[in-house]
């Protein structure tokens, strides 16, 4: 089976305090995106080796090891409970990494549904959303893969209306590392007087004037280059241009048949335009 796991966008992102346990409670608006990864599962008839689970990696560079991809981990989350046949896993990367678009998270939960579709598991939806839960905090927002409000450290979920059809985004992700863990230190959470939930339901051309992502303020000072691609964006006739997440991708909002030139801003840089639905 194969499917094809979309990428997110933040629409504001409010930092709202720090939690005895040292994560930061949030507020943000989760949008999917048409920028995808390729993910494939094969039932295998063997083990390659120790593990059940076999991940074959293509495309962009995935650090680490792949039984330590979230998407080994998906399969033996379920595996624990369902004992799950040896499979093959082919995962093509797309979605830049390190760009608060949630591509790792987009996979994990793209390999829990294919695993329940393919296998027969008969999990619900709700239950499929707690076992994303268990890896990461964003992984059960792309079960549904509906605009939603996140709360909590992006695990509480609010569904809301909210289409963008007859706009076209345009995203940038520079060669440019942020470290959440950093972005996040350098916060001083706060609670803003408006909620991004009651913002977005304002005409997109005022988002511009009160949509905002809290990080911002603590990247765009260390990166200027990040900073210069959302001026960027905004000259180029953008309605609306943010951050994603804690960076380093930039997104910005056109109206749909806008022609925008081609866009240079250096090698190893990711740029992406698209219709939105």
């Amino acid at each position: 089976m194969l499917t094809f796991p979309n990428a997110k966008i933040n629409l504001g992102l409010n930092i709202t305090e720090k939690r005895p346990d040292g994560y930061h409670n949030l507020e943000t608006v989760f949008y999917p995106i048409p920028v995808t990864d390729a993910l494939e599962i094969i039932p295998a008839k063997t083990t390659g080796g120790t593990s059940k689970c076999t991940l074959h990696l293509y495309g962009q560079t995935v650090e680490g090891r792949p039984e330590d991809n979230l998407v080994c981990k998906a399969y033996h989350l379920l595996d624990a409970d369902f004992d799950l046949p040896p499979t093959e896993v082919y995962l093509s990367k797309h979605i830049p990494s390190g760009a608060g678009l949630g591509g790792g998270s987009a996979d994990a939960a793209f390999m829990l549904k294919m695993l329940n579709e393919v296998f027969e598991l008969g999990i619900t939806e709700n239950e499929l959303e707690a076992y994303a839960t268990r890896l990461g905090a964003d992984c059960a927002f792309f079960i549904r893969n509906r605009p939603t409000f996140a709360q909590g450290i992006g695990n509480i979920f609010s569904p809301i209306e909210l289409s963008l059809a007859g706009y076209r985004i345009c995203l940038v992700k520079p060669d440019i590392f942020v470290s959440t863990r950093e972005a996040f230190a350098r916060i001083t959470p706060r609670r803003a007087t408006t909620s991004p939930k009651d913002i977005i339901r304002l005409p997109v051309e005022e988002w511009r004037n009160y949509l905002a992502n809290d990080f911002e303020e603590s990247v765009f000072p260390q990166f200027p280059p990040i900073a210069e691609i959302k001026q960027e964006m905004y000259r180029l006739g953008a309605v609306y241009a943010s951050m994603s997440g804690s960076g380093s991708s930039v997104f910005g909002l056109f109206k749909a048949g806008t022609e925008l030139p081609e866009m240079d801003f250096g090698k190893g840089v990711f740029v992406y335009q698209g219709e939105l639905s």
